[in-house]
């Protein structure tokens, strides 16, 4: 019996050991949920993407929606704020400021500015020989024959499968 009451005391004192090494990170207690929270309008890249200088007050309010905060003392600057806070994650802030002169869109700044698309180009051999990258359209003007020929050869986003 005493044998028994030594060993489970040993192991007790032993197993209190490991808790040196446990973390409270470690530990999965149920917390209380909090909600993510979004606030102001929704702007992805590729809406900034569409935007281009000259459009109108109506086609920049049909892509981005109407701005949230409408300053009455500036007419001619848009201020459009979005932010995603998801507690104990991170924060996300974007701000996009759009001003227009004569109610056409003239600058885009903040945050996010809009990514130019990649022309298609293709490799075009010169008269002397030499091999430049031009885009299609300009291969096109150059030559009716080559554009047909770039036109019927696979692009490099195709697959090219062999079936």
């Amino acid at each position: 019996m005493k044998h028994l009451i030594i060993s489970a005391v040993c192991i007790t004192l032993l197993g209190g050991c490991g808790l040196f090494n446990l973390k409270l990170s470690d530990i999965k207690i149920p917390r209380v949920y909090k909600i993510p929270v979004q606030q102001g309008n929704v702007i992805t890249q590729e809406m900034v993407n569409r935007l281009k200088p000259g459009m109108t007050r109506n086609q920049v309010s049909f892509v981005l929606g109407d701005t949230v905060n409408k300053d009455p003392f500036e007419q001619n600057r848009w201020v459009y704020l979005y932010t995603l806070e998801v507690p104990d994650f991170f924060n996300q802030k974007i701000k996009l400021i759009l001003d227009f002169e004569d109610d056409l869109l003239t600058t885009i700044s903040g945050d996010m500015a809009p990514i130019a698309e990649k022309e298609e180009t293709a490799e075009v051999e010169t008269e002397a020989g030499a091999t430049v990258e031009a885009t299609v359209e300009e291969t096109a003007e150059a030559d009716p024959e080559q554009k047909a020929e770039i036109d019927a050869a696979p692009k490099a986003d195709e697959e090219v499968s062999s079936e």
